[in-house]
């Protein structure tokens, strides 16, 4: 898996970067937000340590090969935004799940679309990836939204499959299959 390429993506506003210790409050700033931290499947990062930690798993899950992550990058004032990962790999389907998460600041501004197009590409044209799928939170209307702008397809519905805060919500299944590939049936 080349992470050294997934690392150096790039948009019209925004960019991928490894992720870094160095990077810690930036990062925190988002991961400690409990608004930001409800639908994502991360625990509520509460001290810089906690967040430290955090980096710490998702680096040696990166160094490991199951995992990519990328802090994602505001070309306009190079701040860390948000995170971008490709995980849960499926070699014998060729398929993987992709995940993002923002800063609430910089929600509904196209980041998030943008990072799911370039994720999106990326997996196909460098990883040869067959699908790729994401699973949100029913009530996470903005995660679906940007899935659906890059031509994600909703798959299914798990019913009461997250419990947040003593509440059962729904997960939502989508899915994009490469169009690079011809198959025979």
């Amino acid at each position: 898996m080349n992470s050294n390429l997934f690392h150096s993506l790039e948009g019209e506003s925004i960019y991928f970067k490894a992720l870094s210790l160095d990077d810690v409050q930036e990062i925190h700033n988002y991961a400690s937000d409990k608004e930001v931290s409800r639908f994502i499947g991360w625990n509520l990062m509460n001290t810089l340590n906690e967040t430290r930690e955090h980096i710490e798993t998702m680096l040696k899950r990166e160094s490991a090969g199951t995992h990519l992550y990328a802090s994602i990058v505001l070309h306009s004032t190079q701040a860390i935004i948000g995170t971008a990962m490709i995980f849960n790999f499926d070699r014998e389907s060729n398929q993987a799940e992709i995940g993002y998460v923002f800063h609430k600041d910089h929600w509904g501004k196209g980041y998030g679309t943008e990072s799911v197009a370039l994720m999106s590409d990326f997996a196909f044209k460098s990883l040869n990836l067959h699908k790729l799928h994401a699973s949100v939170v029913d009530s996470n209307i903005g995660s679906a939204r940007i899935l659906e702008k890059n031509k994600y397809e909703l798959e299914g519905r798990l019913k009461d499959h997250y419990s947040i805060e003593n509440i059962y919500y729904d997960a939502l299944l989508f899915g994009k299959i490469s169009n690079l590939q011809s198959y025979k049936i």
